[in-house]
């Protein structure tokens, strides 16, 4: 810790392990703020490479659809929630902070990437995680990232040198986030995540699963999340509009093999994505049915057992 390997390697920490329970306490957290952003911090340590996120608490912030900032009152609750562990002989630092994304996936807005930079400049080493509630209830699997930033000298030196960094390959990201999307994707890059268990973590999960057991088997992604199946919907008429747009453009306006070859790309890579994001919702779509008739199946036999 005190060489400060991650001051010469701006890629030095590449894993991030999180305790069951911290990431049930975020999911529930991003979950409760419904369409609007959310905040908190983790606390935990840092092994090598690895940040080791033991537990997770969130701050009492005012977010929006597309931003959350933290205030005083959540800089005055955070110290006052930090004295009272110590005081509990719960010893572990802040070593990052996370947020929701609710419904437009895991990645850093330009305000995330401004808001993590300045993390890292005062609090090294410091992490930012990404959940996206939507998604988790949809795939059935929490939609988790996690992010560091380059200093923004290296940056610039990668810029300069033509190796800039693209986007995580492809990601189903709303039409009206598109742009941003992609906008920042070189000023940060993303940590592998995994979970683990410790004795603790497995007693409360079972005391967990005791008390919401027949929620989880009686509940339906269909049902619970059909707002955000909605957006989808939305959101990918509006991108075959525009890609219709692009077809007929192309077809009208380009003269020339080079202009037409060019167009010709751009418009295939328009549906490439198009046709992914379609196979998304009809996946999510089908899992939900396939869920309920399985369902249906299990609990119409237990029943006709029961009578007979």
């Amino acid at each position: 810790m005190n060489a400060r390997p991650w001051a010469l390697n701006p890629n030095h920490f590449k894993n991030v392990r999180i305790s069951a329970v911290a990431l049930i306490k975020m999911v529930m957290h991003a979950r409760s703020g419904g369409n609007l952003e959310v905040m908190g911090l983790m606390q935990g340590y840092v092994n090598g490479d690895t940040f080791i996120v033991t537990d997770a608490f969130r701050l009492p912030v005012e977010g929006t659809e597309t931003r959350v900032n933290a205030q005083g009152d959540a800089e005055e609750y955070m110290v006052e929630y930090l004295s009272l562990c110590r005081e509990q002989g719960r010893m572990e630092n802040v070593v990052g902070w996370y947020h929701s994304h609710p419904g437009y996936g895991c990645w850093l807005s330009g305000i995330d990437v401004s808001t993590q930079a300045l993390q890292q400049q005062f609090q090294e080493p410091f992490l930012a995680v990404v959940i996206d509630p939507d998604r988790t209830i949809n795939a059935g699997k929490v939609e988790i990232g996690a992010f560091r930033t380059f200093p923004e000298n290296y940056v610039k030196e990668r810029e300069s040198g033509g190796g800039g960094v693209t986007s995580d390959g492809w990601q189903e990201v709303p039409l009206a986030k598109a742009a941003e999307f992609g906008a920042h994707a070189s000023k940060y890059y993303s940590l592998e995540v995994s979970h683990f268990k410790s004795t603790l973590d497995s007693h409360l999960l079972e005391l967990l699963w005791h008390k919401y057991w027949v929620q989880t088997l009686s509940q339906s992604p269909l049902i619970t999340n059909r707002d955000y199946g909605n957006k989808q919907m939305l959101d990918l008429a509006s991108k075959i509009k525009e890609a219709t747009t692009q077809v007929s453009r192309q077809g009208r306006g380009a003269s020339g093999m080079s202009s037409l070859a060019a167009g010709g790309k751009k418009v295939d890579t328009l549906i490439e994505k198009l046709v992914k994001d379609t196979n998304t919702v009809a996946a999510q779509e089908q899992t939900g049915l396939v869920a309920v008739e399985v369902k249906k199946k299990i609990f119409s036999s237990v029943s006709a057992n029961a009578s007979s």
